[in-house]
């Protein structure tokens, strides 16, 4: 007896792997999975701009990425005493004009450097309504809690996003052949744009990823993240706290199926050694004095160090370290 429907996953054209650089754009959703990349030593660059929502403000931080230009004091405003930019999150808004410039100019020269000899980009799209400036009609990453006035609030089109991804997608191939692209919906839902706009809105993302995914079959995969949520995990005690953002445990289970759909066999098994090596580092002995810890700290010292020589990319120098003080500690 079946008591949920389960979402089989296409098998994409590319895998992942340890070997590759990725780098991870878009909704709050992109950094969960970007996270849960970083933890387990994958190299990866998570949302240069910060948090970006419409897939209008994605491309362009990916055309800036492409052809970067240093950020001057025009590029940025100020509000309530606090310096920004429409172009990124509120987390790299800064009290002085010198401190925001200088967090957004250095992330831009090293995330370019990154995405060019990158080999995975993994898009994830939250929403098509997009904000746009009445004075001039940019379309704003962020509207930094400025009055709504100042905004014209349209939903983007199909097709309007299709306009602009099109010659992006080939000027990143330009510049990086290698590079294959997974795209997202998140399955986080915009509940400020209302129940039926959020799904129009959906829509319109899937619409989208699935017309660039049939035009580049070779180069673009999509993972249903959205659908996983909506579908498999359709119960409330998947949910956060505000019943829109996914909880730990979906967040958890979504990995679960990227890892089993989307990862190489080797890394699959590199990912479970890993895990295993990060549960003995973690572990909390009874008897820390004893002879049998001290053996089990050598051993799981052995295992990073194991590890680390077949894996040249897997940063755990910390992790040696922390193993190391231990077993001076004891």
């Amino acid at each position: 007896m079946e008591l949920y429907t389960r979402i089989l996953l296409p098998k994409a054209r590319f895998s992942f792997s340890y070997e590759d650089r990725i780098v991870m754009m878009g909704s709050c959703f992109a950094e969960n999975i970007g996270q849960k990349l970083e933890e387990n030593k994958f190299p990866v660059d998570i949302n240069p701009f910060g948090t970006l929502y419409n897939p209008a403000s994605v491309a362009e931080g990916l055309r800036m990425l492409l052809r970067p230009e240093r950020f001057t004091p025009g590029d940025l405003f100020q509000h309530e005493g606090v310096y920004h930019s429409f172009t990124h999150h509120s987390r790299f808004s800064a009290p002085s004009e010198e401190e925001c410039l200088k967090h957004i100019n250095s992330r831009l020269s090293e995330s370019s450097d990154f995405l060019r000899k990158a080999t995975r980009l993994v898009i994830t799209l939250g929403t098509a309504y997009v904000y746009r400036l009445k004075s001039n009609g940019q379309i704003v990453a962020n509207c930094h809690k400025l009055p709504e006035k100042m905004f014209d609030r349209q939903r983007l089109s199909t097709e309007e996003i299709l306009a602009d991804w099109k010659p992006l997608l080939l000027a990143l191939w330009e510049q990086n052949p290698a590079l294959k692209i997974l795209f997202t919906v998140s399955p986080i839902r915009h509940w400020k744009d209302g129940a039926h706009e959020n799904q129009l809105s959906k829509a319109i993302l899937l619409l989208a990823t699935d017309a660039l995914q049939k035009e580049y079959p070779d180069q673009i995969a999509y993972f249903p993240a959205y659908e996983i949520l909506m579908d498999e995990l359709r119960d409330y005690r998947f949910y956060a706290d505000d019943m829109l953002h996914p909880s730990p445990l979906a967040i958890n289970y979504i990995w679960q199926r990227f890892t089993e759909n989307l990862l190489s066999r080797e890394t699959s098994s590199l990912l479970k050694e890993w895990g295993d090596i990060q549960k003995a580092i973690h572990h909390k002995p009874f008897q820390p004095e004893s002879e049998a810890y001290k053996r089990f700290l050598r051993q799981t010292l052995s295992k990073l160090e194991q590890i680390g020589g077949k894996t040249p990319s897997f940063d755990i120098a910390k992790e040696i370290e922390y193993v190391k003080a231990k077993m001076k500690a004891v």
